[in-house]
């Protein structure tokens, strides 16, 4: 005890506002449920670590020896809780630990805690190892034997509400306000039209379609029609709406067949107004329409709820009970079961796998792009990068790891190595269950689960869209994940260096860069001009529109839904588009009306462009653009299935360059821009190119929208946007010479002075010079501009000393590099894996990744990991092919 008081005074009381690390370790996914050692806790700095990890680097906060307190957890089953071997009780509300709801940890099981102070120290040797010098219990009884400091502080971590708790959300529900009543309620017109309704439920039908599922009663004409289709494509044949609509929107009230009971407050309602909230409460509107003596209702509702309905002789058929499922409750069953059809593979007895790059991720709430991504990235698919951050050195081991404990929770390349070690060791694998059923997630026990709560926040705390918990678009997150992994190895120093030591790493982009070389020829003589892209990452791949719409196209087949749940209705036809239909397409001549010719004198002539691979990377990202804008500003999902081979060539598609014969425009001409008294090309606003990427939109295509409205006008280019996004070149490389992509009005620093001086005019609390550094930092974006700054005021000034020290540290001399040779090969692949999406957009819906591992498709969906029966190679998204010749040979650099 001696030697605990004399280590107390350095102890600190951790206050609400501290962040606590104490549900898990900041470098590896083990928690206090993981083994019988647990975590420990540092008094001082409050950060949760292993045994072995406790001084991973050396650290000022870090002090050896130093105190901590170890929190061990087990969770055992409740007697009659549902945790053990007890009949499961069905959810009937969308929420989680709610009466009717799903049931929550807390009701199935009880976690018994126990704790300890530990003294730990480095070892003798001085390699850093942490080892125990003393451990003594702490609980109710032996706290007061403990220094005051040392007990405070030790309360203070094991009662904080900590990190993971402060991220997520423990419980959850649909309709946590009462419904309101409709405003059509009390007024409802009543068409005199002698329209009965059955009361056999089997001979409901929609009016519209013939189909006798999901059926909606219009409450002031009696018609019958088909509801809406769900966000993942199911539900109904939308007859009621577009009776809705044919009878121009003045019938706005419909009621769900089957849901009208004894109970008449428990009737499913739906309001098409535009102009209320579309599930109201109208249950007056129902009974004005029994005492109006309205056929459809009258025949409905139970006599025994109504006794003025004395009158009819038929109520004795009408069950008490509802027959069918309200839309609230098919949502339960929809979320409870994950029946996401073909790509989940609803109907499929899949075999659960686990062990090594078999390992699923945590949902933490709309977070399955980011776990597709990961791992399609982390899990071994790639056996560079899983060289590089993963368990090659075991979990602990990873030289990534080797920062400082303060420090691990934020570092990029420490939570990246965290992900992808969990990953590929299969290290806090489970037991292998016996079905993929699945049931609420809380029943998962904690010691196997991987929430990747740092890794999310390390990535996206300073993306506008990213730092939230809404679904966001997993191409972007994929581009913006191997932006950010770039940054932190060019920035790492001698943590990462290149395999013979002799300068840095190849950065994990490399490994999908290719660029494009475009062909340009002037149509009014004929010369020609080649140009290479910048290195892209994606290959984003347009579905022709004519092949989707011409059924006479050879490209195109008709396919039937294969739906299993779907044998009593007539097969949906899908169109397929031939995958070499959207190469052809992203590889076809186009014309640029406006191209400006600097061997013209500037002068504008139509210039046919076309596009071919420099180079074929290592890895191939495809991007298949699934969703458009429609007329009403709105994306749509494109309806088509993209009939992909498991093995494609491109050597067709490859650049050969400038060819004997042609006539070249002259390298000189291209300096002479602005020699001649002609117009200038607009100059692009580099702020408000960053605004309309921060909405979504590919780069090239807002390049080409500025371009078209003078360079700054945001509001007229998204106009532009929603007019011009199907046209086939939208996001194809601007070609050099037909706008000036870089503002002249921009200084030698690289930002906007007009974007910096309304900063600092708008914001009113920060200098030129921070803002400066912000706008520089954030690409010219001033709204990504201004959350930065706001999210580092409590040491702003140190935030923008460490972005100058890493802006010196990449840009090193002022000698320019030398450009590095991206890789090349034969224009053979092999599809390795795919991420599909479920919903009506990119921001919304469900992502499930399926990676080829052994030979074998395994489905990755969040925690589910199972052998693949059918992959959906049809409906992915995002495809990643491998190059043949790099099969069983990797990088060595990595």
């Amino acid at each position: 005890m001696d030697e605990i008081t004399k280590l107390a005074a350095k102890c600190r009381v951790a206050t609400p506002h501290d962040v606590v690390t104490n549900s898990e370790c900041v470098y590896t996914f083990h928690s206090p449920f993981t083994s019988e050692k647990g975590i420990l806790v540092n008094l001082k700095t409050f950060v949760g670590t292993v045994d072995e990890l406790a001084f991973a680097a050396d650290d000022d906060g870090a002090e050896s020896p130093a105190l901590f307190v170890r929190i061990c957890k087990t969770r055992v089953p409740k007697e009659g809780g549902g945790g053990g071997d007890d009949e499961k009780v069905d959810a009937v509300k969308l929420g989680v630990g709610v009466e009717g709801g799903f049931q929550s940890d807390q009701d199935k099981y009880d976690t018994i805690e126990s704790f300890a102070i530990v003294m730990m120290g480095k070892g003798a040797d001085g390699d850093g190892k942490a080892q125990v010098l003393i451990e003594m219990p702490y609980d109710d009884d032996s706290k007061n034997s403990f220094p005051m400091l040392v007990s405070q502080s030790a309360d203070a971590i094991i009662h904080h509400a900590g990190l993971a708790v402060k991220q997520d959300l423990s419980a959850w529900e649909l309709d946590e306000e009462p419904k309101p009543v409709s405003k059509y309620a009390e007024s409802l017109p009543f068409v005199e039209n002698g329209v009965k309704v059955s009361p056999n439920p089997s001979d409901w039908k929609c009016e519209k379609s013939g189909d006798k599922e999901n059926l909606w009663l219009n409450l002031s004409d009696g018609f019958i029609g088909g509801g809406r289709k769900n966000w993942d494509g199911s539900g109904g044949s939308n007859g009621a709406l577009e009776h809705f609509i044919e009878t121009g929107e003045k019938y706005p009230l419909v009621v769900k067949l089957g849901t009208i009971t004894e109970d008449i407050s428990t009737a499913d309602c739906y309001s098409y107004a535009k102009d209320e909230d579309e599930n109201p409460q109208f249950e007056g509107a129902i009974r004005e329409a029994w005492d109006h003596g309205s056929w459809h209702v009258r025949t409905l509702i139970p006599r025994k709820k109504c006794s003025y309905a004395a009158s009819t002789d038929h109520f004795a058929f009408i069950p008490r009970q509802k027959t069918v499922k309200s839309t609230a409750e098919l949502e339960v069953e929809l979320n409870a079961t994950y029946a996401f059809d073909a790509i989940t593979e609803k109907g499929a007895h899949l075999v659960p796998v686990a062990g090594p790059g078999l390992h699923g991720l945590q949902n933490l709430g709309n977070s399955c792009y980011m776990n597709s991504v990961a791992q399609l990235l982390l899990s071994g698919l790639v056996p560079e990068l899983s060289s590089r951050y993963g368990s090659t050195y075991g979990v602990t081991n990873n030289p990534l790891l080797k920062i400082a404990p303060t420090k691990a929770a934020d570092d990029l390349l420490c939570q990246t190595a965290k992900v992808s070690c969990a990953l590929t060791s299969g290290a806090f694998r489970g037991p292998v269950p016996e079905s993929v059923e699945v049931s609420d997630a809380s029943t998962s026990d904690p010691k196997y689960r991987l929430a990747p709560r740092m890794f999310k926040h390390v990535i996206g705390h300073d993306h506008v869209d990213f730092r939230t918990g809404q679904q966001q678009d997993a191409a972007q997150y994929f581009q913006y994940l191997l932006e950010k992994m770039d940054r932190a190895e060019l920035g790492a120093g001698e943590r990462l260096k290149s395999k013979d030591g002799s300068g840095p790493a190849l950065v994990s982009s490399h490994l999908f860069s290719y660029k494009t070389e475009t062909r340009l020829v002037c149509e009014s003589d004929n010369m020609i001009k080649y140009k290479e892209s910048p290195p892209e990452t994606m290959l984003s791949l347009r579905i022709p529109k004519t092949t989707i719409t011409d059924t006479d196209m050879p490209d195109l087949k008709r396919q039937k839904s294969e739906d299993p749940g779907d044998t009593d209705k007539e097969k949906k036809e899908v169109p397929t588009v031939a995958f070499d239909a959207c190469l052809d397409e992203w590889a076809a001549v186009t014309a640029i009306d406006d191209f400006r010719w600097p061997h013209l004198q500037n002068s504008i002539s139509r210039a046919r462009c076309q596009s071919r691979f420099v180079n074929f990377p290592r890895y191939l990202l495809i991007h298949m653009q699934r969703y458009e804008l429609g007329d009403d500003w709105q994306p749509h999902k494109i309806e088509v299935d993209i009939d992909v081979p498991e093995e494609i060539s491109l050597q067709k598609f490859k650049g050969t360059g400038p060819q004997e014969g042609e006539k070249l425009v002259p390298e000189e001409a291209e300096g002479n821009e602005g020699s001649v008294n002609v117009p200038a090309a607009p100059v692009i606003d580099q702020g408000a190119l960053g605004q309309l990427m921060d909405m979504g939109f590919n780069m090239n295509g807002c390049k080409r929208a500025l371009m078209a409205v003078g360079g700054s006008d945001i509001e007229a280019a998204m106009n532009w946007v929603f007019e011009h996004n199907g046209d086939a070149d939208f996001n194809d490389p601007i070609p050099e010479g037909s706008t000036t992509t870089t503002a002249s009005a921009v200084p030698s620093s690289g930002v906007d002075e007009a974007v910096v001086m309304s900063l600092v005019e708008n914001l009113g609390c920060f200098t030129a010079d921070q803002v400066r550094a912000a706008v520089k930092h954030c690409d010219g974006a001033a709204d990504r501009a201004a959350d930065w700054l706001f999210s580092h005021m409590e040491d702003l000034d140190g935030a923008i000393s460490s972005l100058e020290s890493a802006s010196s540290a990449t840009a090193g001399s002022s000698a320019p590099k030398p450009t590095l040779t991206l890789e090349d090969g034969e224009g053979n692949y092999n599809l390795v894996g795919l991420i599909s999406h479920i919903g009506k957009n990119t921001g919304s819906g469900h992502y499930v990744a399926h990676l080829k591992k052994d030979g074998k498709w395994v489905i990755f969906n969040d925690e589910k990991v199972a052998l693949s029966e059918h992959p959906p190679i049809r409906h992915a998204y995002m495809y990643l092919f491998q190059r043949s010749d790099t099969v069983g040979a990797p990088n060595p650099e990595y």
